[in-house]
Order: structure tokens, then sequence, then C-alpha cells
């Protein structure tokens, strides 16, 4: 049975822990602290030697407490940073079993929950004697700026049969085992500048990336495929014709055929539109991360389906609509699943956390570890 109060008050520290992506040392400090305070073997990679990393990742390793070699050996993972605004954040605990921030910050649930109910996992582990085997917990940096830190990861330090990802916005009890390929396209439109009174001296890299996005494939493409025009940038005053405009934009999907063939589309329909009027354009596609898919009868699927189960709780399966740390965790060929924490309304001000949700999550770690032990047995 866990500590419900100490569980929650453990969120409740982790939460007030300034930790915005690029910023996660003081987290990372403390909890390598308390790792090893627990007795576990805390061993830093050197991630945080990348520019635009704040610290560096947390590779804590359980030692095994059998000598049993059919327990197999797991890892679980959850990032240590948060979205913006995530500075003095100021939990409340409300009468309606949710925490929430004063309003003005987010709460960063996501995903100090996974990081908090590893805590109590660990916690629990020891006082309880529970029979394991070695289990890894990776505590990643900067997964919101694009999964940089599990990118940087030294993956030599890993020694998991499969893993589970504490990171989905989905139920606890829910199962995220297919998620998408990202690719970003990033495209510079070079126009022809000119005094705006005399437009027909220059070549309007605005109206260029107007007709190009107009004649362009946008929104939900298939059921499995997405793609977005996010950012556009350009001119510099009302009497220039503008010489040249930067878009960002991104596709996502679940089938590498239809995002190859929707990122091609895009590339073509910038390079071509911008050829028809004299001009040219520049565009870089970037690979920000790619999908995955869990076989339903994979066992890393099969013991969070059973771990559920054992809790009441509907094993459901499903898809996801973003990335996470265990997309790039499962390119290197360690199965990884996201179990869902039951965080509300995440990346924003109104985001909120179920004490129940918190305490189920918890839980679910456990059953995990047991179900493993026991599988053994069988």
């Amino acid at each position: 049975m866990i500590n419900k109060q100490r569980l929650l008050n453990t969120f409740l520290e982790l939460v007030q822990i300034n930790s915005e992506s690029g910023y996660e040392m003081e987290i990372q400090q403390l909890l390598k602290a308390k790792f090893e305070k627990l007795g576990l073997k805390v061993v830093e990679d050197n991630a945080g030697e990348n520019e635009n990393l704040g610290a560096n990742n947390l590779i804590c390793t359980l030692k095994a407490t059998t000598n049993d070699e059919n327990i197999d050996n797991i890892y679980f993972t959850s990032h240590m940073d948060t979205v913006v605004p995530g500075v003095n954040v100021k939990p409340i605990v409300k009468d309606d079993g949710y925490i929430y921030s004063d309003g003005t910050t987010i709460l960063g649930a996501d995903d100090k929950a996974g990081l908090a109910t590893i805590l109590e996992l660990i916690y629990i582990l020891n006082e309880q004697d529970t029979p394991h085997g070695k289990i890894q917990f990776v505590l990643t940096v900067s997964e919101e700026s694009g999964l940089e830190g599990a990118k940087a990861l030294d993956t030599s330090l890993l020694d998991a049969k499969y893993g589970y990802a504490i990171d989905a916005s989905v139920d606890v009890g829910t199962t995220v085992i297919n998620a998408p390929t990202q690719k970003k396209i990033n495209t510079t439109i070079h126009g022809k500048k000119a005094h705006a009174s005399v437009p027909n001296k220059g070549v309007s890299a605005i109206n260029i990336a107007a007709k190009a996005i107009s004649a362009m494939k946008l929104g939900q493409i298939d059921k499995y495929t997405t793609a977005n025009i996010g950012r556009f940038e350009g001119g510099s005053a009302t009497n220039i014709v503008a010489d040249k405009v930067t878009l960002m934009a991104e596709a996502r999907s679940h089938s590498d055929e239809s995002i190859n063939a929707q990122v091609a589309h895009m590339k073509s329909v910038f390079e071509k539109t911008a050829e028809k009027y004299g001009c040219s354009a520049t565009v870089e596609i970037i690979n920000s991360y790619p999908g995955f898919k869990i076989a339903q009868d994979a066992t890393v699927t099969n013991v969070a389906k059973a771990s559920a189960v054992a809790l009441g709780l509907t094993p459901n399966t499903v898809m996801a609509g973003g990335g996470s740390d265990g997309n790039i965790i499962n390119q290197l060929g360690i199965p990884t699943v996201i179990l869902g924490v039951g965080y509300e309304h995440i990346h924003t001000t109104e985001e909120r956390m179920s004490i129940d949700a918190l305490n189920l999550l918890a839980e679910q770690l456990i059953k995990i570890v047991e179900i493993i032990a026991q599988k053994s047995e069988n």
C-alpha cells in the first residue's frame, strides 16, 4: 500500500521547483540526492555539454533483490523539465480532489506526477522488500523542447529488456502503444525587394508564400496524417515589398509512406510556386522524432494491461498524437509504451492533477513490478 500523504507531499515539493526546459539543474540535483539516499546507483551522462540543455540526464539503478534470471530487467522514464510559464509555481489543493496552480503558471504535473510516483515506487519497494529484477529510472531533460535530452542520452548506460514512459495525457490504466513520426519543414522564400510605390520592380515573398500555402494540402490529410503551418515571419516595413519570408511547418503521421509523401508535397509546392514567380525557396527538412508501434501481445503491453486490470481499471490501448521520450528509446530497440498519467489541461495555466489519479498511478507502477516478478514463477 502506498503512503498517500508522502506521495502528495513529494508531488507538491517537486512542482514548486523551477525547471523550465533548459533550466533543470536545481531539480536534477535534488532528484540525484533523493535517489542516492534511497540506495540507488546514480549516473549522470554528458547531455548537459550540449549548449541547449540545462543539465545532464540521470540514470538511476535499483539493484535486483533476487538472483532469479527469469525476472526481466525493466526501466521507467519521466522528464524533469516543464513548459513555460513554469517559474514560481504555487500549487493549491482544492476540495474537489484536484491540485491546481494559482492560475498564473502551469502546474507541472507533466511530468512531475511521473517523478513523484517513481519515488513512491522506490519507497515501497524498499519498505516492503518486494522481489524484483534490476530496475532503471531514466530522468531526462528538455523533453518539452523536442525530446532533446533523450536524443542526447548515453545509451550505453541502459540495461533493460523493455520499459515504461510515464508521460501520457490519458487516464491512468490506458496505455499508448503507437505514436507518430514528426518532421519539420522550415522554409525561406526569397523574393525581390522594391519600394511599395513601384511594386512591379519587386517580387513579394509574402505573396509567394500565401499562394504556396493556398495550394497546399494542410490539416487532416488522412486518418493517420496531419500537417500544419505554425509560424510565418516576413517583411520589414509597409513601404517595402518584402524580399524574404520564413515559415515553420510540420507534418506528423503513423504511416511512414504518408508522412514522406506529405513532406515531399509541401517541399514541392514551396519550390515550384517560388520558381513560377522567378524566385526561389530554401526548404529544410528536419526529422524531429521517429514513430513507434508496439504489438498488442508484446510483453511490455501485456504487463501494462494486466496492471490496469489488477487495479480494477479498463486496460485500454490507444494511439498518441504526439511524441515522447518513448519515441526515442523505442528507436534504440528497447520496447517502450507510454503510461497514462491522468493529468489534465497540460501546457496551460488551467492544468490540474487528480489526487486519486496520482495515487492510482503509483499503485500501477507497483503492480507492474509485481506482475513481472510473478511472471517468472509461471
